[in-house]
């Protein structure tokens, strides 16, 4: 198969670093034909080959990207977005926290709308969102996600405000609120809930838990819906990332299987 999906990594941090080895590994038929970095004199290794840094947004045009994978902070969601589709090109959005701002999200869906293309947003850590959204075409009564993670996680959040996380010696609950509210608050650790509310009832109706918990070494998700279709209930167990603890590896995951499923001739 020819490579006839042409990539442009937004940040160049654990999440995006893995899925460019994964797709390398896996021998995928795309090309990542760019970086966009903070720091373009910063020196860097393991770089795509024949991949160019860039720096701006507005550098997006000239790389002829056809998808453009955010993953570098919810502040490069929205100038980044707005470069690529005027450029022609999909945006995958993994700082979903960004979302959480309505005129972000009404700006982005109406670009997309616009210029006939399209706002992706990945399962990241998550399953069985597809299984929500098709579930959400019924009315559903509500939507319950659970987030429970190591307490080396929740370190330099503000978890750290709302319990002595050093001084754990059992799970603890220290955040019940929206998926707004906690992604907002949390959205390196909590990112996900937008993407539960997403798929089913919106993000101020879907609620959500957080727990910091000592004797666990994965962060799990658990998802509860009820509705029209009957009930939900989805529990994983991901394994972090190895250089960042506040992400899983399923979050590189999807990326990579949202790009393959875009080059692939059968999509699953």
């Amino acid at each position: 198969m020819s490579e006839s999906e042409a990539i442009c990594l937004v940040g160049w941090g654990a999440i995006n670093q893995r899925v460019a080895s994964l797709l390398a590994d896996r021998h995928s038929p795309v090309a990542i034909v760019a970086v966009a970095v903070r720091d373009l004199e910063r020196e860097r290794v393991a770089l795509p080959a024949g991949a160019r840094l860039i720096k701006e947004p507005g550098d997006l045009a000239a790389t002829g990207a056809t998808l453009v994978v955010e993953a570098a902070g919810r502040a490069s969601v929205l100038p980044f977005a707005r470069a690529a589709f005027s450029a022609g090109m999909d945006f995958a959005v993994s700082s979903t926290s960004a979302l959480t701002d309505e005129t972000i999200l009404s700006e982005l869906v109406a670009l997309a709308e616009i210029q006939r293309r399209q706002l992706l947003v990945p399962p990241g850590a998550l399953g069985g969102i597809d299984a929500l959204a098709a579930a959400s075409r019924l009315n559903l009564s509500g939507v319950e996600h659970r987030i429970v993670k190591p307490t080396k996680a929740w370190r330099g959040t503000a978890a750290e405000e709302l319990c002595d996380l050093d001084a754990l010696q059992a799970p603890f609950s220290f955040f019940e609120g929206t998926a707004r509210e906690a992604a907002d608050r949390f959205p390196q650790n909590a990112n996900a809930t937008i993407i539960t509310s997403l798929a089913g009832i919106g993000m101020d109706h879907t609620r959500v838990t957080l727990i910091a918990d000592p004797h666990v070494e994965l962060n799990a998700h658990e998802i509860h819906a009820e509705g029209d279709f009957g009930k939900l209930e989805i529990r994983l167990q991901n394994r972090p990332l190895a250089t960042n603890p506040k992400s899983s590896e399923m979050t590189a995951l999807n990326i990579v299987r949202l790009i393959e499923n875009r080059a692939g001739g059968l999509v699953l």
